[in-house]
C-alpha cells in the first residue's frame, strides 16, 4: 500500500484509520501480508544518500587557488634541487587536503547517525500473537504496543493510551514531556499539537499505548528530516570565500609579475633561461609560502582557547566564521534556560510567596512583599507544598557534586520547593505512607494519592491538575491558619491568569479527608478543600542576559527560535531583556506566509516558537539572504538540517543528539549562550590575528616581488637570488609571523561591530600600509644593494645586505603588527612572550645566515660589517617609525571625524 501521501492521520477516527490500513485491532497483520507489504513500502529504515566518494572528497581538496600557489613553490624549489624546502611545502598541501578531507567527511556522519536512530527492537500483533520484531522489519499497518522507556519505531497513530507521556524534544523541541490520547484532531492541527501521534525516535517517557504504524523508514517525520539535512548544503565560511577571493587575485598577479619580467628582460636583449631564472626568483618572493600553514596555526590556536571556554570546535575554519556572525539564533530550553524546571510563586492561604532559587539544587528561601519569612509559620502554604510532595513520583537525588532527578521534571520542581521549606521527602513520606493511587490520565486532568497520616492517626487523599479540574470538585478553601473558607474562584483563576500571562506552568492542590485504604473516581468528584496553585518555569541561565548584552554591544542580534510555547517564549524572551519582544510569531503563522515575506520578517521579529524543523531552516535561509553571517544553536534531531545550512551551526553537549553534533562545527560541553559569546570574542580575536599575519606577510612578498622586477628593468644582477628568498620567506614565515598566531586579544574586541561579509580580508586602509612597507623594503634593499655595489663590494656582500633588509624590515614592522591600529606599547610590549623568544630566535638565525661558512657555501651570504649593520638597523627603524606614525595620524583623524 502507498503511505507516501496520507499525512492525515490525526484527522481520522482510530476505526477509519484500521480501515484504510486494512488490519483488524485483535489479529494485526498476518505474516504474509507484512511480506508483501515490506516489498511496497522497504524496510523501515533511514536511506543515507550517496555523496561523493573517498577519492573523489580527497581530489576536491587540491582544487583550490592557494593550493595551486602551493605546488607551483613547491614545483619551483623542487626544480631548483632544493628538496628540503620542496617537502616541506608539499607537506603543507598534504596536511591541507587532509584536514578538508576529515572536516567534509565527518560533516556526512549526520545522516549515517541519523539512519541509526532506528536501530532498535520494538513489541507487535502478528498474526493475533504478541512478539518482538527488529523495528526496521514494521511495515504499515503493524500494531504496536508502547510502554515507558520505548522508543518509538516509526510514525504511529494512536489507538488506546493510558497515561501517556512522550518526550518529543528532539523532533519538536518541546522542554516537558508531551502527553497522548487518542482523540481524533483538526487537520489543520501542527506537529507539535498532534496528541494522537507517535513519532519515530521519540522516547516514551511515562505510560502505555497501542498504536499502529502509518509511515515507515524515509516517509516518516524523522525521514523527512533526514531529507532536509541532506539538502541543506554546507556554506563556505566567509573565511575560506574571502582566502578563495584573495588567493586567485594572488595567483593572477603573481603570474602576470613573472610573465612581465621574462617578456621585459628578453625584449632587452637577455637570455631566456637568465629570464627564466628571474621569473622564478619573482614567483618564489611573491608567492606566501608560510600562509597556508600559518591560517591552519592561527586557526588550531583559537580551537585550543575555545576548548578552555568550553566550546568544541569540529570544523577549523569555523573559529574565524564566529567572529564574523551577525546574527545568533538560539534555541531557549537548555541554552537560554537551564532546563529545569523550577517553582517559582505559590498561592495559598490567600497570600502570594515568591520562591528564591533555581533549577534542582533545593537552595533557596520564600518571601511575601519582598520579605524573607519562615515557612513554618505559614501552615497553609506548608500544607500546599506538602501536596505536591506526596501526589508526586518523582525522586530528588544528592550526588557527590550536585543533585538530579528521576522522573517527571514537573514533579521534581514540586519536590525541590517543599524541600526549600524544610519538607523532605523520605522524612514526610515516612510519616504519610501511601497507601493507594489514581494516576494522572488526561480525560481527568489530576493524579490523586492517598495516605495515612500517622501523627494525627487520619487518611488524608490529596489531589494535584488543572485548576479548571480541581476548581470543579473543591466546595471551600483554607485560609492562612488553616481554616475552612469559602471558595472564591475567580479570585483563584484571575491569579492562574496573571501567572501564564508571565509564561509559568500552573498546577493546583486539594486535599480531603478519608475512611478507606482505597480510592476510586467518584469519590474525589466534590466535597474538596482547595490546597493552593504552584507557578513554574524553567527559568533563564543568569550568565544568558549578560551574553545577550554583550552580543548586542558587539553588533549580533539574537533570535529565540523554539518548539515551545509562545506565551511561554515571549516571557523568557523579556526577562532577558532581547529585543523585538512586541510580537511572536508562530509556526502556524509561518505556515500561513509566502516564503518570500520571510527576509522582511526576521528583520523585524527575534522569537519564534512552536517552530516546525523546516521552518528552522527557512528562516536561516532567510537571514542568510539578507547577507547575514548566521550562527545556529540546536540540541534536537530536529535542529539538524538548520544546523548544517548555518554558517555555523552549534549543538549542545551535554544534553543534544548524536546527531545534532554531528551536523554541527562547533559543540557546547556546558549548554550555555554565554559561550558562545565567549566563543565569538575568541572568533574575532582569531580573525584579527589572521589578518595581523596577512599585513605582515605581503609587504615583504610584494618587496621581493618590486625588487626582482625592478632589477630586470635597470638592467642589473639580481639583488637576491631565488634561494634566499626562500630563506627570508620560510624563516620569518615560522618564526616571525607565526607568532602572532599567540597575540592576546585586544581591548574593546566585543564593543565592535561584526565585520560585513561583504568586507575582503585586507580593507583600502591596509593595502596602502602594505604597499608603504613593501615600498620601503624595495627602497632600502636596492639602495643598500647598490650602494655595496657602488663601494666595490663583492656581489655576495651587497646580496647578503639586502637579504638582512628584509629580515630585520620585517622584524621591526612584526611589533607594529601586534596591533593594526595601536602601537606595541598600547598592547603591552611582552604580554605576547611567544613573539619575543621569535625575534631572538630568528635574530641568531639570521647572524649564521651572515658568518658561519657552511651557511655560507649553502645560501651564497658573505660577512658584514658594522657599517653595513648600522644602515641594515636604520632602515629598519625608517620603517617601523613610518608606520607607528601613519597609525597615529590614522587615529587622529578617527577622533576628528
Amino acid at each position: 500500500m502507498d503511505n507516501k501521501q496520507q499525512t492525515d492521520w490525526h484527522s481520522q477516527a482510530p476505526e477509519t484509520v484500521l480501515e484504510r490500513l486494512n488490519v483488524k485491532l485483535g489479529l494485526g497483520l498476518n505474516s504474509d501480508e507484512a511480506r508483501q507489504r515490506m516489498a511496497t513500502a522497504g524496510r523501515n529504515r533511514l536511506t543515507a544518500p550517496r555523496g561523493k566518494g573517498p577519492l573523489l572528497l580527497l581530489l576536491a581538496q587540491f582544487n583550490q587557488p592557494l593550493i595551486y600557489i602551493l605546488l607551483l613553490s613547491a614545483a619551483t624549489t623542487a626544480f631548483l634541487e632544493e628538496w628540503t624546502d620542496s617537502s616541506v611545502i608539499f607537506g603543507v598541501v598534504i596536511i591541507n587536503a587532509a584536514i578538508g578531507f576529515i572536516q567534509e567527511a565527518n560533516a556526512l556522519k549526520a545522516i549515517n547517525a541519523l539512519a541509526q536512530t532506528l536501530n532498535i527492537s520494538t513489541n507487535v500483533l502478528r498474526d493475533g500473537q504478541r512478539r518482538s520484531l527488529a523495528a526496521e522489519e514494521l511495515v504499515p499497518g503493524d500494531l504496536v504496543f508502547l510502554q515507558s522507556g520505548d522508543k518509538v519505531p516509526a510514525d504511529l497513530r494512536l489507538l488506546q493510551c493510558r497515561e501517556l507521556k512522550i518526550d518529543e524534544s528532539a523532533l519538536t523541541g518541546e522542554s516537558v514531556p508531551a502527553e497522548k490520547q487518542a482523540q481524533t484532531l483538526p487537520l489543520s492541527t501542527l506537529l507539535a499539537d498532534r496528541c494522537n501521534m507517535a513519532y519515530s525516535s521519540t522516547l516514551v517517557s511515562y505510560g502505555s499505548a497501542l498504536a499502529v504504524v502509518v509511515t515507515t523508514g524515509d516517509h516518516t517525520e524523522i525521514g523527512r528530516i533526514n531529507r532536509l539535512i541532506a539538502s541543506a548544503e554546507p556554506l563556505e565560511t566567509p573565511l575560506t570565500r574571502k582566502m578563495s577571493q584573495f588567493s586567485q587575485l594572488l595567483l593572477w598577479v603573481i603570474i602576470g609579475f613573472a610573465l612581465l619580467t621574462f617578456a621585459v628582460g628578453v625584449w632587452r636583449g637577455e637570455t631566456m633561461l637568465d629570464m627564466f631564472m628571474a621569473s622564478v626568483a619573482l614567483a618564489v618572493g611573491a608567492i606566501p609560502e608560510g600562509l597556508p600553514a600559518a591560517l591552519t596555526i592561527t586557526l588550531a590556536i583559537g580551537v585550543s582557547r575555545m576548548a578552555k571556554r568550553n566550546a568544541i570546535i569540529r570544523k577549523l575554519p569555523a573559529v574565524e566564521t564566529l567572529g564574523s556572525t551577525t546574527v545568533i539564533c538560539s534555541d531557549k530550553t537548555g541554552t537560554l534556560t537551564q532546563n529545569q524546571m523550577t517553582v517559582q510563586f505559590v498561592y495559598a492561604g490567600g497570600e502570594d510567596f515568591e520562591v528564591s532559587g533555581s533549577g534542582y539544587t533545593p537552595d533557596g528561601d520564600f518571601r511575601s512583599n519582598h520579605r524573607s519569612l519562615n515557612p513554618e509559620q505559614k501552615p497553609a502554604l506548608l500544607e500546599c507544598l506538602k501536596a505536591g510532595l506526596l501526589c508526586n513520583d518523582a525522586r530528588l537525588i544528592a550526588d557527590v557534586d550536585n543533585w538530579r532527578i528521576e522522573g517527571d521534571p514537573t514533579e521534581a520542581a514540586l519536590l525541590v520547593a517543599a524541600h526549600k521549606a524544610g519538607l523532605h521527602h523520605a522524612s514526610v513520606s515516612d510519616d504519610h505512607p501511601r497507601l493507594d493511587a489514581i494516576p494522572f490520565e488526561s480525560e481527568y486532568q489530576f493524579m490523586a494519592t492517598l495516605h495515612h497520616n500517622l501523627t494525627e492517626d487520619a487518611r488524608h487523599i490529596y489531589l494535584k491538575g488543572s485548576l479548571e479540574s480541581l476548581l470543579e470538585r473543591c466546595d471551600n478553601a483554607f485560609s492562612a491558619d488553616m481554616q475552612a473558607v469559602p471558595l472564591d474562584k475567580n479570585r483563584l483563576l484571575q491569579q492562574a491568569e496573571a501567572f501564564a500571562g508571565q509564561g509559568l506552568r500552573v498546577l493546583a492542590f486539594a486535599r480531603t479527608e478519608h475512611d478507606d485504604d482505597a480510592i476510586e473516581h467518584h469519590e474525589v468528584r466534590s466535597g474538596l478543600t482547595f490546597l493552593g496553585l504552584q507557578a513554574m518555569m524553567d527559568p533563564p541561565r543568569p550568565e544568558a542576559a549578560k551574553a545577550i548584552a554583550a552580543c548586542y554591544r558587539a553588533g549580533i542580534a539574537v533570535k529565540m527560535i523554539t518548539g515551545d510555547h509562545p506565551v511561554t517564549a515571549l516571557a523568557i524572551a523579556k526577562q532577558l531583556s532581547m529585543r523585538h519582544t512586541e510580537r511572536v510569531v508562530s509556526g502556524a503563522e509561518l505556515q500561513a506566509m509566502e516564503e518570500a515575506d520571510y527576509r522582511e520578517l526576521v528583520q523585524n521579529c527575534d522569537v519564534y516558537a512552536r517552530i516546525a524543523p523546516e521552518q528552522k531552516l527557512q528562516l536561516v535561509r532567510a537571514l542568510q539572504a539578507n547577507g547575514h553571517v548566521v550562527a545556529m544553536t540546536g540540541d534536537g534531531v530536529n535542529d539538524a538540517p538548520a544546523l548544517r545550512q548555518a554558517d555555523i551551526g552549534i549543538a549542545m553537549g551535554m544534553g543534544g543528539t548524536e546527531v545534532a553534533k554531528e551536523a554541527a562545527a562547533m559543540v557546547l560541553t556546558d549548554d550555555h549562550f554565554a559561550t558562545i559569546e565567549a566563543a565569538v570574542e575568541e572568533g574575532r580575536g582569531v580573525f584579527d590575528n589572521l589578518v595581523k599575519f596577512i599585513a605582515w606577510t605581503l609587504p615583504t612578498n610584494l618587496g621581493e616581488g618590486l625588487l626582482i622586477t625592478a632589477a630586470v628593468f635597470a638592467n642589473v644582477a639580481l639583488p637576491i637570488t631565488p634561494l634566499q628568498i626562500l630563506w627570508i620567506n620560510m624563516t620569518t614565515a615560522v618564526l616571525l609571523g607565526l607568532m602572532l598566531a599567540f597575540e592576546p586579544k585586544e581591548p574593546g574586541l566585543m564593543r565592535r561591530k561584526p565585520r560585513s561579509p561583504k568586507q575582503p580580508i585586507l580593507t583600502k586602509h591596509l593595502m596602502f600600509r602594505i604597499c608603504l612597507v613593501g615600498f620601503l623594503l624595495l627602497t632600502g634593499a636596492f639602495g643598500l644593494f647598490e650602494w655595496e655595489l657602488s663601494h666595490n663590494e663583492p656581489l655576495a656582500v651587497a646580496r647578503t645586505v639586502s637579504v638582512n633588509v628584509f629580515v630585520f624590515g620585517e622584524l621591526f614592522y612584526l611589533f607594529n603588527c601586534r596591533s593594526l591600529q595601536y602601537s606595541m606599547f598600547h598592547v603591552g610590549l611582552f604580554s605576547n612572550p611567544w613573539l619575543i623568544f621569535g625575534v631572538i630566535l630568528m635574530t641568531l638565525l639570521q647572524l649564521l645566515f651572515t658568518y658561519w661558512p657552511p651557511m655560507q657555501a649553502l645560501f651564497g651570504s658573505a660577512a658584514i660589517g658594522c657599517d653595513e649593520w648600522l644602515l641594515i638597523l636604520a632602515v629598519s627603524v625608517v620603517i617601523y617609525a613610518t608606520i607607528g606614525l601613519e597609525k597615529l595620524l590614522v587615529r587622529l583623524w578617527s577622533r576628528r571625524r
